[in-house]
């Protein structure tokens, strides 16, 4: 289904390719996005979405010294983000603070709360526990897993422990159970491995090439999507690896990335190289435990594409779902341009 958008714009001055929402921020839907400039000082914006939800508001920009690659807003505390960031070849990480008084500041400036400076490779992405106040996070680069101990008070981050994922794999990002916090899933470039924090090894894996981006669903345990370059999307049970469950057919070029909803437990959105961003409706089998009948059933639907919002005129990079009005989503292009979304027309009726 194709589909127009009433989308509500706004416009970064640079290349951007991270947003995130600010899942701490109860009284405003709100959200964190970081540009990607190489020659121009980078900014980092505070995006509100109106009460009246008809336009998005600049609530503060920051300057950031170096281009930023991945964005994290911290679940607890609505002033405090992590970014991964470069600086020519070099890649580093760090938490940031937005000042306290920031809307009465002429030139408001981050404080860098911690660095995570322990590594050596190159750094691809930072995770925060999942939910609630908690003092862990983790940080991964092409070789190894850090996780880290956060101490808001101090403003320091101590590695708690690390681990090599290997010569032979190379990791490109990853995301948290919010049904396990033991667990973790990382992509690298022939498969998803499934780790254990407790032991911080590799329980299992699934042997998947060429998986871009994943996401756990929040609503249904057990259920892992991916985003892949050119086969689409999959959903997996992580009861049964062996294949997915269901299958999307993605964007007409590389599936990007893929976020499923807070709260609608069968809502997921996918962005694209395609210029597109795609609202789905995948019900994979339902039961304790799938069968192998289950995957051939007849009961799937037709047309799991409930609308495609193709007005991009770049690569679409950037998605956050609102965990304050999880009918609302922010994508991000290449190009800069921010849009938020209503997907209300689309919800399942009660």
């Amino acid at each position: 289904m194709q589909g127009g958008s009433n989308g509500i714009g706004y416009g970064l001055k640079y290349q951007a390719r991270c947003i995130a929402d600010v899942k701490a921020d109860t009284d405003h839907t709100s959200f964190l996005t970081g540009t990607l400039s190489l020659k121009e000082e980078n900014e980092v914006h505070l995006i509100r979405l109106s009460s009246a939800g008809t336009e998005l508001i600049c609530e503060g920009l920051f300057s950031h010294p170096n281009e930023i690659w991945d964005l994290a807003s911290c679940p607890f505390d609505q002033r405090i983000f992590s970014t991964v960031f470069s600086s020519g070849e070099t890649y580093g990480a760090a938490i940031w603070q937005i000042p306290e008084l920031y809307g009465q500041l002429n030139s408001p400036q981050l404080e860098k709360i911690a660095a995570l400076d322990a590594h050596s490779s190159k750094i691809k992405c930072t995770l925060w526990w999942p939910t609630g106040r908690h003092d862990k996070l983790v940080s991964i680069d092409e070789q190894n897993l850090f996780l880290w101990s956060f101490d808001t008070s101090k403003k320091n981050a101590q590695v708690q422990s690390q681990e090599s994922a290997g010569v032979l794999h190379s990791l490109s990002g990853g995301a948290w159970d919010p049904h396990d916090y033991n667990a973790l899933a990382l992509t690298c470039e022939s498969s998803v491995q499934l780790w254990d924090l407790r032991t911080m090894k590799k329980m299992t894996s699934i042997d998947h090439p060429h998986v871009r981006n994943l996401d756990y669903n929040v609503k249904r345990k057990f259920m892992l999507v991916t985003a892949e370059d050119e086969s689409g999307i999959h959903i997996w049970d992580l009861r049964m690896l062996k294949f997915p469950v269901l299958e999307l057919p993605g964007h007409a070029h590389w599936t990007w990335t893929v976020k499923c909803n807070p709260e609608y437990e069968d809502l997921i959105l996918s962005a694209g190289t395609d210029s597109a961003v795609n609202l789905w409706r995948a019900s994979p089998p339902s039961g304790d435990k799938p069968t192998s009948e289950s995957f051939d059933s007849p009961n799937r639907p037709v047309d799991p594409l409930l609308n495609s919002y193709s007005d991009y005129e770049d690569s679409v990079y950037g998605l956050a779902w609102s965990c304050r009005e999880p009918w609302i989503f922010a994508s991000l292009s290449y190009d800069g341009r921010v849009v938020v979304e209503s997907t209300k027309p689309h919800l399942p009726r009660k």
